[in-house]
This record gives structure tokens, C-alpha cells and sequence, in this order.
């Protein structure tokens, strides 16, 4: 008899949704979470909208949320805006107690897989789990089919000699200068003095230039008045946003574990965040157990194809940002964006966009040219580079 019914291999924010959610079932499953580094969930935040969490709330999740808000707001050149949509910010450090809290699961670190299948992982020091299912979480490597751009991004979490004045979240100042495509600075406050000011870019490439861009978080520091004391965290990093569709076998259809997570495509092509398919993942896995890998691997098949399909809109919004408009001038799209209804943009953000919304987001006049927006339609191919 296996010691476990479910094995996670990966100890990142996919892992942590379905350990959360699965530990709410009235028999909770016995759960390991195997991490090759020797700290599981990293350094790192993850933030998502009230909406993104889906109709039942995910209560759930609620041991895991660090901090909250009850608003945000957006500031672009010509327009600037509060939206009422509630913001919640999960930390590794928040995850992490969460997941220890929980008697029903153990997290294994220094645990590097040599090998795994449907229901047998082998460690690279000789040991052997067996499960009946296996999960794999393992992360994102871009894949040689997909036509990617960028979302990177560098984020200090700074303390200021006195109060910042920032009581919540700026999910966009796009009113700063436009490098390396549209650039914008991501503001969340954490306490009155305690600051996190992260730079981001929607860029052509995954290069990252950190030195670079903790110049400009400081330049963008100094601007708004802000004296540093301290820098207390960074965190760096680079999200695929995908142009067209790429190849992803069926899990089922495999004898390996079935992928969950970014490197499984269950993220947000538009903006790269995968929490709210993180959360229908955990879902999905939970209203099919008890259940086998093969069993599980055929309903996750069957969500990835439904997604694959909505995605579409998210693919082609892509093309039209990344091939469509001048890199200088890619935050006239977005600006235009956030005139939008608050409920067009929760859908759009949780993955949810209506038929009415692709209009709404369709309509009017095109931030960019219409021969180049008319040129984006298909999936594959480029358009001339820019001069």
C-alpha cells in the first residue's frame, strides 16, 4: 500500500492551489509536494483580482492570502482611473505556512526526480514514491512550437523614510517614459512606510536587464519623493504571453504525469498570471478524486482543449500588441482598455470574456493602424519589423 495518494512534483504556486483545495475534502488525501531546491515556494508574490477566484469564492484559499485590498487603480497619460475590484496578494512566505498547516500534507525538499510516471516517482538518490496519482508542476521552458512574447519584470520591496501615501494597489503607471515596449510601474502598498514598486514591461524579448531597471525603480523613487531606507526584497522575473497556439500533447495520451500549471499552458496568454487557472486546476483535480492519473489526466484534457479555445480572443489581443502597434506606442491600446467596462476587464483578467466583451474590446476606433491590425488575424507569420 503507497504511504500517499497524491504526489506533487514542484513545489510552486500550482502545487500549492491543489494541495489547499484538495485538504478541504471530507477525506483529504495523504499529499506529498517534492521541491529540488531546498526552500519550497521560493521568494516570490503572487496577486490576483477578488474576481479571478470564481463563483464559489474559493474559500479555500483564504489561509494563503497575505494582504488585501478593496480597490486599485490605473494611471495612463490621458486617463487615469480607480476600479472597485478587490485585490489579493498570496506571498511564497504566506503559501508556505499555509501548505505546513496542513496535517494531511508533507513537503519534501532536496528532492530531485530522476524519473516519473503514472504512478511511480524515482528520486535522484535512489528512493521511490508510489502513488496513484501523480501530478507534475514542475514549470514553465519555453517550447520550440510557440510564438512567444514577454512580460518581465523586476520588483523592489522597499521601505520609505515616511509614509509613501499609496493606500492601494496601481496595478498600472503607464505615465512613465516607454522602454523596451510598454513599460509601466506596478505599485503595492504594505504597510504606511513598506512599498513594493516593481517595473514591467511587455517586451519582443525575454532579455532582462536587472541592473538597468533598478536604476529606473530608484529614478521613479526619487521622482515621486520617496526616500529609501531600505530595500528588503527583489524578485525578478520573465512570463511567456503566446502569439499562437503551441502543441501540447493530450496527458492522457502519455504514460508521464499529467502537467499542471504554466508549463502545462494553464495560464493567461493576455497577461501571463496563472492563478485563476491554478484555481479551476485545483477544482478540477478535487471534483474527480478519488480518481486515478490516467482518470484525472483525461478531465484535464478536456478543460486545456475548452480553454485552447477561449484563449483564442487572449492569442489574437497578442498579435495585435506585440506585431500591431509600434513598441512606443503599445500603451495607447491598454489606455484605450481600461475605458472599458469594470466587468469587461474582471472577465478579461479572470479569463472569463464574453461574447459582448469581445465586442466592447473590438469596437471603435483601433489604437494602431487598420492594415496592420487586419494583418494580426492569422495565427501564424510576421509582419514587416518596425524602423
Amino acid at each position: 500500500m503507497s504511504e500517499y495518494d497524491l504526489v506533487l512534483l514542484g513545489a510552486g504556486l500550482s502545487s500549492g492551489v491543489v494541495a489547499l483545495r484538495m485538504s478541504r475534502l471530507p477525506n483529504p488525501p495523504r499529499i506529498i509536494i517534492l521541491e529540488k531546491r531546498e526552500l519550497p515556494f521560493g521568494a516570490k508574490r503572487w496577486s490576483l483580482h477578488q474576481t479571478d477566484l470564481g463563483p464559489d469564492g474559493a474559500s479555500w484559499l483564504r489561509p494563503a492570502v497575505a494582504t488585501s485590498w478593496n480597490r486599485q487603480s490605473v494611471r495612463f497619460r490621458r486617463h487615469q482611473r480607480e476600479l472597485p475590484t478587490p485585490y489579493l496578494s498570496v506571498t511564497s512566505d504566506s503559501l508556505r505556512t499555509a501548505i505546513e498547516t496542513l496535517p494531511n500534507v508533507v513537503i519534501k525538499c532536496d528532492a530531485e526526480v530522476a524519473s516519473a510516471s503514472e504512478q511511480i516517482v524515482r528520486l535522484r538518490d535512489g528512493h521511490s514514491i508510489a502513488a496513484p496519482l501523480v501530478l507534475d508542476a514542475r514549470g514553465f521552458s519555453p517550447r520550440s512550437d510557440s510564438e512567444l512574447a514577454y512580460q518581465k519584470f523586476l520588483g523592489l520591496t522597499v521601505e520609505t523614510e515616511r509614509p509613501h501615501g499609496i493606500d492601494a494597489p496601481v496595478t498600472m503607471d503607464a505615465k512613465v517614459e516607454q522602454i523596451d515596449g510598454f513599460r509601466f510601474i506596478y505599485l503595492l502598498p504594505l504597510s504606511e512606510t513598506v512599498l513594493l514598486i516593481e517595473d514591467t514591461r511587455f517586451a519582443d524579448t525575454p532579455d532582462l536587464d536587472t541592473v538597468g531597471i533598478e536604476k529606473c525603480i530608484h529614478e521613479y523613487s526619487a521622482a515621486q519623493g520617496w526616500v529609501l531606507r531600505d530595500v528588503k526584497e527583489r524578485e525578478a522575473g520573465v512570463l511567456p504571453m503566446t502569439l499562437s497556439e503551441p502543441h501540447l500533447p493530450m496527458s492522457s495520451r502519455r504514460k508521464a504525469p499529467p502537467g499542471i500549471g504554466m508549463a502545462a499552458g494553464f495560464f493567461h496568454p493576455g497577461t501571463g498570471y496563472s492563478f485563476p487557472d491554478a484555481i479551476r486546476v485545483a477544482n478540477i483535480v478535487a471534483d474527480n478524486w478519488p480518481g486515478d492519473t490516467q482518470a484525472i489526466a483525461m478531465q484535464l484534457d478536456v478543460y486545456r482543449r475548452s480553454q485552447s479555445k477561449r484563449q483564442a480572443f487572449y492569442r489574437l489581443l497578442n498579435r495585435m500588441l506585440f506585431r500591431g502597434a509600434r513598441p512606443d506606442q503599445r500603451h495607447e491600446v491598454l489606455e484605450k482598455f481600461y475605458r472599458l467596462p469594470v466587468a469587461t476587464i474582471e472577465r478579461f483578467y479572470a479569463g472569463q470574456t464574453s461574447p459582448g466583451d469581445v465586442l466592447r474590446i473590438l469596437s471603435g476606433k483601433p489604437p494602431i493602424p487598420i492594415r496592420r491590425a487586419i494583418s494580426c488575424i492569422p495565427a501564424k507569420g510576421k509582419v514587416t519589423a518596425f524602423s
